[in-house]
């Protein structure tokens, strides 16, 4: 099916460039640019990025590998404890 007509991206494309980024990179976030750039496009009218971002979700790759899920809780609790500290 096509997904982006602008550009000629279908869900095949998607799922495949999300495949290959996860088995080169399992740590890399993948974003709708990076999908994207991986295809050597651009997006271009924004029409069809619900339809792009449904697409990428329903990959079983997509998700934040487990190992990095968290990360930005424990720094910003730091960060809101020093706060506190230089206020009192």
């Amino acid at each position: 099916m096509i997904v982006c007509s602008c550009q000629n991206i279908s869900d095949r494309d998607i799922h495949a460039a999300i495949d290959w980024m996860r088995a080169s990179d399992e740590r890399t976030i993948i974003t709708p640019g990076k999908v994207y750039r991986a295809l050597g496009k651009a997006a271009d009218c924004g029409n069809c990025m619900s339809l792009f971002l449904s697409t990428m979700r329903s990959n079983d790759n997509l998700g934040v590998p487990s190992h990095l899920r968290g990360l930005r809780s424990a720094p910003a609790q730091e960060h809101n404890n020093e706060g506190r500290r230089k206020s009192r």
